[in-house]
């Protein structure tokens, strides 16, 4: 996430930050027409009503308040006329503040909920090689924090809408009513432009620091979570707290940095209109007693710069607001602008049964700024290593017949994973094809892929649901296809003595089970779906051999293709084909037997893993 390069637009000259802030605003606009349409419409008459309101006061003070000390005595038609204009006019700007507050908050809100729902939709469409990039909690800073920040000048705009319009109303009528005093109240306006340009100056570097820690912040939360059983296991419980702990002290510094900013400025801009209505008190009281102006006169002109000194305090929530907008804006902006997606073609798959899989000169190399943090795949390819740059698969050529059982073997980091993930297109090949059915996997719909093929991990993961839910998902399948699929994955046994069967929460990641368990739920996941072509990235390695094994000819029983990622000779035996790869590279194809005795390497390695057994 670009942050550097958003505090380093939070140097930059105060017209770009307000070039910026301008189209966050006209992009606000056309998002939320109608709320802020309806807020306009409410702080419009609210300015109405205001401005009114100090012709009010000023006649009944003239007309009404003076002639009856003066007579020592009030009549109830003036006083009722008094009391029903003051009531009318407080009426009119109740009304408004609500429709202004109405349309704000309504505007506020859904740019929140239409931008979380952008960022969020463009997370699940962009490609692992880029969440690889990007730690998942500045991820989600993005889609919380970051979206919230960028929305906060929606509530102000509506009011600086009316307090615009009423500024210009009321300096008309300031000008009209007395060019002198006019003049003395206005004389403030320099010192609040200044108080507001350095204010702004210093804000928007420290919105953007915060902003950025935020992130920090909780991408250490979410990883210290996220590995709770490391930590556990390891006794890094004070490490993890100190680490979270001292980027939170640098966050809650920065805060306070903000807010002693806001102490400094507030108060100045509070106390310069207020500085401005005593000036011209003490010079509208002389020009009374020189006859020059009426007390009533002085009232509504008092009450007129009380109006200004309003629209002023708006416009510097808007600005002191801007800042962080922006910086909030641009980290979003920064997901939104992401080029990096997967694009998909309009070929369907006719065939039946098992689909045939090949790879022709499939090339595709890790870049040297992955990251190992996926979120909710942990596994989705090999985790990169210092001095790992280069890693992945070259000129991989191979074929795979429908309905067979081929396993891919190879050392620590051949390149097996990346073959499997590959083949289901998690990501595409730098160069070569992939193909299913004789078809580039770029050239099918993303409905027929998905439903085609399915993926199961080494690290299984589960929603905090049912067992049903997370075998089902979205897909309707009746409780007896449940049972099946939970069947065929030898997991109905231990799925029958949980609290509630298949009915049972199992907890965030699945915590409630173990591991075996987990990945028998995740395959009995992918099975349900009837896929044509099933890929197990070691995806049985938590059971016992007896279990797998039992697993495996199970589904050697269905009408698919199977592509294993395996390990064990147990696993490997049931396989047709065998693909050896080393370095990247495919080295050698046959039968488990046929390379055992041809491949010193794959003798070697089937050796290490299984040291008591015989070939």
């Amino acid at each position: 996430m670009a942050d550097t390069e958003t505090i380093e637009r939070a140097r930059k000259p105060d017209r770009e930050v307000l070039g910026r802030g301008l189209q966050l605003i006209a992009r606000m606009l056309r998002r939320a027409p109608r709320q802020f349409a309806l807020g306009g419409l409410g702080t419009t008459l609210f300015a109405v009503a205001t401005v009114g309101s100090s012709y009010v006061l000023g006649w009944v003070t003239d007309d009404v308040l003076l002639p009856a000390v003066e007579a020592g005595d009030v009549t109830t038609a003036a006083l009722a006329g008094a009391a029903g204009a003051v009531l009318g006019v407080s009426l009119l700007r109740g009304v408004g503040i609500t429709l202004r507050r109405l349309g704000a908050y309504a505007a506020q809100y859904g740019l929140q909920a239409r931008d979380r729902h952008d960022v969020t939709d463009k997370y699940l469409r962009l490609p692992i090689e880029w969440h690889r990039r990007h730690p998942t909690g500045q991820l989600l800073s993005n889609v919380n924090a970051d979206v919230e920040s960028a929305s906060f000048i929606a509530a102000p705009l509506p009011m600086a809408f009316g307090v615009f319009l009423m500024l210009i109303i009321t300096a008309v009528l300031l000008l009209l009513t007395d060019v002198f005093l006019a003049i003395v109240g206005f004389a403030v306006l320099p010192m609040i432009i200044l108080n507001n340009i350095l204010f702004q100056r210093r804000m928007r570097v420290v919105a953007a620091s915060s902003q950025k820690l935020r992130a920090e912040v909780a991408e250490i939360a979410h990883e210290s979570f996220d590995a709770a059983l490391v930590v556990k296991t390891l006794g890094r419980e004070d490490q993890e707290v100190g680490r979270f702990g001292a980027r939170s002290d640098d966050l809650r510094d920065s805060m306070v940095e903000l807010g002693r900013l806001r102490a400094v400025f507030d108060p100045l801009m509070e106390a310069l209109p207020n500085i401005g209505v005593l000036a011209v008190l003490a010079v509208g009281a002389w020009r009374v007693d020189q006859g020059l102006i009426t007390p009533g006169t002085l009232v509504t002109f008092a009450y007129l710069f009380r109006l200004v000194a309003m629209p002023l305090r708006v416009f510097t929530w808007l600005l002191a607001e801007m800042p962080r907008a922006v910086v909030g804006w641009d980290r979003i902006e920064a997901v939104l602008a992401a080029d990096e997606t997967i694009t998909y073609g309009t070929e369907t798959l006719t065939r039946m049964g098992g689909a045939g899989a090949d790879a022709a000169d499939a090339t595709y190399v890790y870049p040297d700024d992955s990251h190992a943090d996926l979120g909710d795949l942990p596994s989705v390819g090999p985790t990169p290593t210092a001095g790992g740059a280069g890693r992945g698969v070259r000129s991989v050529t191979l074929g795979v017949e429908p309905g067979t059982t081929v396993a891919i073997v190879g050392p620590t980091g051949s390149g097996k994973t990346t073959i499997a993930h590959l083949m289901v297109r998690l990501f595409d090949p730098e160069d070569g094809v992939i193909r299913l059915d004789g078809l580039g996997v770029s050239e099918l719909r993303r409905s027929d892929l998905s439903e085609s093929t399915a993926l199961v991990f080494q690290e299984a993961f589960l929603f905090d649901d049912t067992v049903r839910a997370n075998v089902a998902l979205d897909t309707g399948a009746s409780d007896d296809e449940v049972w099946a699929a939970l069947d065929l994955a030898q997991a109905t046994g231990f799925v029958r003595e949980l609290s509630d069967g298949f009915d049972t929460i199992v907890g965030e990641r699945g915590a409630s089970l173990s591991g075996g368990q987990r990945q028998r739920i995740a395959l009995a996941r992918a099975v349900i779906r009837r896929p044509r072509l099933l890929v197990l990235d070691d995806a049985t390695s938590a059971v016992d051999p007896a279990v797998e094994g039992a697993i495996l000819e199970g589904l050697a029983a269905l009408n698919t293709t199977i592509v294993i990622v395996a390990y064990r000779r147990s696993s490997i035996l049931l396989a047709d084909t065998v693909l050896f790869v080393q370095d990247g590279r495919l080295v050698g194809r046959g039968t488990h037997r046929e390379l055992y005795a041809s491949l010193p390497a794959y003798a070697d390695l089937i050796d290490a893993y299984n040291v008591d057994d015989v070939a």
